[in-house]
């Protein structure tokens, strides 16, 4: 895969995102479907695939207050502009969010489940004066594949590929991710740098103020009452923690995202940004930890496919696993180490959902990923012979890749039912 390829692929897949991206999915469809009708909509369908509903029925939209897809339609519909892309709901206003909740509140917005088999999938049609409009998207959290105005397909874009399990024409490695990391000149990746500011923003933020469970923030007050250490790994987690905390609660703050996902942005970024504050780390050596990182994701993601019901933040925690193990002096052999250890302890983790409790799962994916790093760095690895680990990186990518998106199929359902009939009682 040329540099140029691996830069593109990071440009599309590594990108601002406001609120959690299913939810934030919706509503740039909503907002789309209005924008074709051309005035403001009296009602608004919106038809989710299962998996998306399950990642958008707990967690906050920014902006509104509330959980849920149907404020996300009705807001998107009402105040968002598509052309934002995920984050779509920038400029959204108070006034527009009263109507959004008063439409609601009228039985205005419908929500349902799509009759099809794809994961990630959207369509809203929004009706007023006799007249409506819709827009679909699929396969990846903005990808607006067509729309129709009064029934007529008015437009029409080839749907990609990129929440499909892995095929074989997928050029990338884990030796070219090393190989790019090491050696790609600097001012073709030092964008990366962004993730690391804009996601610690946020993680600031999530350390000011009470979010969610206020995981993060929790652990800084055990910090100062000397319960917790003040050292290294603690400081990574609770970056991480604080960010996620704030994202879930629906902050109205970009996060620098990662394969359609803001909490594996963070993830991905905040423990590697966490490591090069406290070695005094150069701009260099941040950006090339971070595009390591970064790469790593998209890659282990590549095999998973964009929702299932395996937990995306035990991806992104082995991918900022292996940038500390390269900030701390580990070459590729440390680096596949490490991954091997992740694949050998937290594979299982599933998804239940975006909610206040991911802040949890992205501490102790990071939790177990600094472990792995050590590890790895110790000469100790989990081998080829146990559980799901193959001895080949690229086979032990796959196994897990293999997991997820085909083993946990059944999981994704049985999690999806009793969600639902939770919701019910």
């Amino acid at each position: 895969m040329s540099e140029t390829a691996i830069i593109d692929l990071l440009r599309r897949e590594v990108v601002p995102a406001i609120g959690c991206t299913e939810p934030i999915a919706v509503a740039l469809t909503a907002a789309r479907a209005a924008e074709i009708l051309g005035e403001e909509p009296e009602v608004i369908e919106a038809e989710v695939s299962g998996n998306l509903l399950k990642n958008g029925m707990g967690v906050m939209v920014p902006g509104t207050g509330q959980p849920g897809l149907q404020i996300a339609a009705a807001v998107g519909a009402l105040g968002g502009k598509s052309s934002l892309g995920l984050e779509c709901l920038r400029d959204l206003s108070q006034a527009q969010v009263e109507k959004a909740r008063e439409a609601l509140d009228a039985g205005k917005i419908a929500l349902s489940v799509a009759d099809n088999d794809l994961l990630l999938y959207c369509k809203v049609t929004a009706r007023a004066n006799g007249k409506s409009a819709a827009a679909e998207l699929r396969d990846s959290h903005a990808n607006l594949t067509r729309a129709w105005k009064d029934g007529e397909l008015v437009y029409e874009k080839e749907a990609d590929n990129t929440g499909k399990v892995v095929d074989e024409e997928w050029p990338l490695t884990f030796r070219r991710i090393y190989e790019f990391a090491q050696s790609a000149p600097l001012e073709d990746i030092e964008f990366i740098l962004d993730a690391a500011r804009m996601n610690r923003q946020v993680a600031e933020e999530g350390l000011k103020s009470r979010y969610g469970l206020a995981v993060g923030k929790n652990m800084a007050a055990q910090m100062e009452r000397k319960i917790l250490a003040d050292d290294l790994p603690t400081f990574a987690v609770k970056l991480t923690a604080a960010a996620a905390d704030a994202r879930m609660a629906g902050v109205m703050m970009p996060v620098m995202s990662n394969s359609g996902s803001g909490n594996q942005g963070i993830t991905c970024t905040m423990p590697v940004v966490a490591y090069a504050i406290r070695l005094e780390k150069s701009d260099e050596e941040l950006a090339r930890a971070l595009i390591l990182s970064h790469l790593t994701s998209i890659h282990i993601k590549r095999h998973l496919g964009r929702l299932s019901a395996h937990c995306g933040a035990m991806v992104a925690a082995t991918a900022a696993a292996c940038g500390i193990a390269r900030l701390l002096g580990g070459g590729e052999k440390e680096l596949e180490m490490t991954v091997r250890n992740m694949v050998g302890n937290v594979a299982g983790m599933i998804c239940d959902g975006a909610k206040s409790s991911c802040a949890l799962k992205v501490a102790s994916a990071v939790n177990a990923g600094i472990q792995a790093a050590m590890l790895a760095l110790g000469g100790s690895a989990v081998t080829g012979e146990e559980g799901i680990v193959s001895e080949d990186i690229e086979a032990c990518i796959a196994n897990l890749g293999r997991l997820g998106s085909s083993g946990m199929r059944e999981t994704d359902k049985v999690i999806l039912d009793i969600m639902l009939h939770k919701k019910k009682r």
